[in-house]
């Protein structure tokens, strides 16, 4: 529990200012904004939390509305651009001893009045400004005398930010790309988008968008269909044959290696070239096959391979060297490496399977596969997969389901899910999981598999499962399943794969480089120690430490994506390269690897979090979600069909889509 001298956040006001019993308050802050400074007061869209008394409110409060004013208003309407001008220069007259008493009293008045903005920024900027003013009125007079209190200064370290921005791995400004598809300007759309997300024909068609789960417009209707607005953004390019506009800086003498051409290291590279400095990347897979798990463990028919190129294409006409079939630790060391580059980043990506932990896997049985991504890998690659007419796949996450679908387009007779708990729990995204179920997968909820049987020749005949019923939550929430005594059954089947999950491959690192590797198989990164209250590291919803600085504890060796942060989406592997491209970046030039404060605030809100799902959001009407065309019926499975599924939006589909947004930003900001 952490002891505050004043909040109004939430709109619950604690206020322990006066002598008596202290009320106490838990906010997903950390005590020390850098884990050594302090944090002194933090305001922003909800309110104010002062944990010092002898913050200087005032001057905070006028700090945080000049940024507002002059940083971040658009200017597109009255309200927004008078208001917040008129509001920040009376702060600033207030402060300087230049107001009136009376002035005081306009604040709720002007409040009103910015009700009526565009947006949300200058609406929710009022809020934390008006309590200031209501609850520490006193401090706001006593600037009006002579004998104004001599306060110690602070440094105010700001952020702006959305929930869906917050919420996105990368932080696209999501707001922005939006209102510029609104306003038919797709160009100026991609080029927002681009900031952050140097493959989005990819995140456009394949990211789950947690963006979508913080998007205010769902507190109203339905969320804003972001990802495939942003596919539309990158489509129109193509489309139109509009030759992307970036352009790389001059080019520096240090250089940069890096080790895997997955999301996490194009995109290191990408934001590293387009500071000018040459980048080599080393990818095991042969030429074509660029991407890494985009490429060989995401299908066709979800992430077209000529598009999937095109991005590829972009990232090396920006300087990027891309070196293929050539595996570091086998035709080039990780020393020879270090070597020969300034930094290195480590990007090998998650490309081996996990074992599924029953009777008969490891007899080498005819038609056991090696596992999920393996399979993928050979059926994209046109490569023998060895998989026979009746297919049975072990797991419930995109992954096993890519594999059912796969496994009907490549001529299965039957294709069988297999998964221990229920469809409403399963980790794969439900339009997946519909997907395959409207192409004739079958689907065994509540099933563990225990035993694989096989014939006399070592052919394998069935899978022998038992059925779970779900007893109490587990760790993670979810209730546990357990086996259900005399429930024994056998799948008929003459292929099993397991799918239940794959980790990166780190064999390329020497034991004695000092790179340390963790239970989980990942490569161990320095990070700023942020403590809560209960004085324990804040970690983010993966179990990994917030403001991690991607360095290991050898000088000059990054890791990023799946070998950083275990196996996860694309996007987050693209966020987490972009930071990683950030880091090498202020260490080539200064020697020091750190994060900046933008970076901590940006780690900070997302654990805070921005969105709220029980905020009652005020609107006139409801307006439906758009939905993208798609191609229906179990033909699009057949046997050698890979066309693309989902079909996008028509750009008229997507401008009424974009109209939608309700351009939620926030602004908030810390005292240290």
């Amino acid at each position: 529990m952490a002891q505050v001298v004043f909040s109004s956040w939430g709109r619950n006001i604690i206020d322990n200012r006066q002598e008596g019993e202290a009320k106490e308050a838990v906010f997903r802050l950390p005590v020390a904004h850098d884990g050594e400074h302090p944090m002194a007061a933090f305001m922003g869209w909800d309110g104010l939390i002062l944990f010092d008394k002898d913050v200087d409110v005032p001057a905070m409060t006028a700090e945080y509305m000049r940024r507002v004013q002059t940083l971040y208003c658009c200017g597109k309407c009255t309200p927004g651009k008078k208001g917040t001008k008129v509001l920040a220069d009376l702060l600033a007259a207030i402060v300087e001893g230049e107001a009136k008493e009376s002035d005081l009293d306009t604040f709720g008045d002007l409040t009103d009045l910015l009700k009526n903005c565009k947006c949300t920024l200058c609406q929710s900027s009022t809020i934390p400004v008006l309590d200031a003013v209501t609850h520490f009125r006193s401090d706001f007079v006593a600037c009006l005398g002579a004998s104004r209190p001599a306060r110690k200064e602070r440094r105010f370290i700001h952020k702006y930010t959305a929930p869906c921005q917050d919420k996105c791995p990368a932080h696209i400004d999501i707001p922005s790309y939006i209102e510029a598809i609104k306003e038919y300007r797709f160009d100026e759309s991609l080029e927002i988008i681009r900031d952050n997300m140097p493959l989005p024909s990819v995140c456009g068609r394949v990211c789950p968008h947690p963006c979508e789960t913080a998007c205010r417009r769902k507190n109203v209707d339905e969320p804003i269909s972001i990802m495939v607005l942003k596919r539309s953004a990158s489509d129109y390019e193509w489309q139109h044959n509009i030759a992307p506009p970036m352009q790389p800086k001059p080019r520096k003498n240090k250089t940069v290696a890096v080790v895997g051409a997955g999301p996490a290291g194009l995109a290191a590279a990408y934001y590293l070239a387009l500071e000018g400095y040459p980048v080599t990347i080393y990818e095991a897979l042969p030429e074509g096959y660029g991407g890494g798990m985009v490429a060989v463990g995401i299908p066709p028919y979800r992430m077209p391979r000529h598009l999937l190129q095109r991005d590829i294409d972009i990232i090396a006409a920006m300087g990027v060297e891309i070196i293929y079939n050539t595996r570091v630790g086998q035709d080039i060391s990780l020393a020879d490496l270090k070597a020969k580059y300034d930094a290195v980043l480590l990007a090998p990506g998650a490309h081996r399977s996990k074992p599924m932990g029953v009777e008969g896997e490891d007899a080498g049985y005819k038609g056991f596969l090696k596992g999920g991504i393996d399979f993928l890998r050979e059926a994209y690659m046109g490569r023998p997969t060895g998989m026979g007419n009746k297919v049975v796949v072990v797991g419930g996450g995109n992954t096993a389901i890519d594999c059912v679908r796969v496994a009907l387009r490549e001529g299965a007779e039957a294709s069988t899910l297999v998964y221990r708990r229920s469809r409403k729990e399963m980790p794969a995204d439900v339009w997946e999981v519909d997907g395959a179920d409207e192409e004739g997968v079958q689907f065994e909820f509540q099933v563990l598999p225990t035993k694989v049987i096989a014939d006399e020749s070592g052919q394998i005949t069935g899978v022998e499962c038992v059925r779970m019923a779900l007893g109490e939550p587990d760790a993670s929430g979810r209730r546990r399943p357990e086996p259900v005594a005399g429930s024994e059954f056998v799948i008929e089947c003459d292929t099993v794969i397991p799918a239940i999950g794959q980790d990166p491959d780190l064999s390329f690192i020497p034991a004695d480089m000092g790179i340390d590797i963790t239970k989980w198989n990942t490569v161990v990164t320095k990070f700023v120690p942020l403590k809560g209250a209960d004085g324990k590291n804040l970690k983010d919803g993966m179990g990994n430490e917030l403001a991690r600085t991607l360095i290991t504890d050898l000088d000059g060796v990054f890791a990023s994506g799946d070998a950083e942060i275990g196996p996860l989406t694309v996007v987050a592997c693209v966020g987490n390269g972009h930071r990683a491209a950030r880091v090498i970046q202020r260490w080539l030039e200064e020697g020091k690897a750190y994060i900046t404060d933008n970076e901590l605030m940006e780690d900070i809100l997302t654990y805070l979090p921005v969105y709220d799902k029980n905020e009652q959001v005020p609107w006139l009407d409801s307006a439906c979600r758009a939905h993208q065309a798609e191609v229906h019926g179990k033909e699009r499975a057949s046997k050698g069909n890979y066309q693309e599924v989902e079909l996008g939006f028509t750009n008229r589909q997507a401008v009424k889509e974009a109209e939608r947004c309700l351009r939620c930003y926030r602004m908030a900001m810390a005292a240290v």
